[in-house]
């Protein structure tokens, strides 16, 4: 809106074609989804494609739709085929698939770094699939992230070497599955808000996730906030949005 403004002022543009340029801003009906142009101004980040249940080919128009208009795109839980339909189009050489997130990333124009970093911390290996989706989110909205893997309960000691880190931290994300007690052993060492993810890591008892929500949402722990199961966006957006405004006042 700035570079269209100053475009107008300075009479590289018309009035009339800045008025057709802003009738997309409030959202862009492509007939099959309506696309919120408008988020970034609220909110400070684009929205975001969620790719199950959509087409390959509606996730690419609204790719191409987001694109357009938006610094960065990120499209969360995209399978693999989609990405390298989106690769073949060759419009976005700069887009890349991130793997064990399974989200497709393009930046467009890189956000200055936050300060401070964010630690994303797991309790096992088999949680890294929701924390690395939280890191790619975070990263893309400008945070510095670092993971923190495989220090859960069973064994509590591999925990300790990064506690200087983590006291250190503005707000932290702790990601774990079976019984899920790592956010609130976390929670206890730390003076910042934990973000807790549970995963559906686990054997039948853990429920797909349930037995470990429970347990987050019942910490005795103050402090420890809890997102859904598996939902490291989440996590991930929320951290930043927290992180942000105490870094401005700063």
């Amino acid at each position: 809106m700035k570079k269209l403004l100053k475009q107008v002022k300075a009479g590289k543009i018309s009035i009339q074609d800045a008025i057709e340029k802003l009738r997309h801003l409030p959202f862009e009906d492509l007939g099959f989804a309506r696309i919120d142009h408008h988020r970034q101004i609220r909110r400070g980040f684009p929205e975001v494609i969620y790719c199950p249940g959509k087409t390959t080919e509606q996730i690419i128009r609204i790719f191409e739709s987001l694109a357009a208009k938006s610094d960065s795109v990120l499209a969360t839980r995209a399978e693999p085929h989609v990405f390298e339909a989106l690769a073949k189009s060759g419009k976005f050489p700069k887009a890349r698939y991130e793997q064990l997130a399974r989200a497709i990333v393009l930046e467009q124009r890189k956000l200055k770094p936050s300060k401070s970093v964010l630690p994303i911390v797991t309790a096992g290996t088999a949680d890294l699939p929701v924390a690395t989706e939280a890191k790619v989110t975070a990263e893309i909205m400008g945070q510095r992230t670092e993971l923190i893997c495989d220090v859960g309960v069973a064994g509590l000691h591999r925990l300790f070497e990064h506690l200087p880190k983590l006291q250190k931290a503005n707000i932290i994300i702790v990601v774990a599955g079976m019984e899920g007690a790592l956010a609130s052993v976390v929670g206890g060492l730390v003076s910042c808000p934990v973000i807790a993810v549970p995963t559906s890591v686990g054997y039948g008892s853990n429920f797909e996730g349930l037995s470990a929500l429970l347990t987050m949402l019942n910490s005795c722990t103050a402090g420890v906030t809890v997102v859904n199961i598996d939902n490291g966006f989440s996590a991930a957006v929320t951290a930043t949005l927290i992180n942000r405004k105490i870094e401005a006042g700063k």
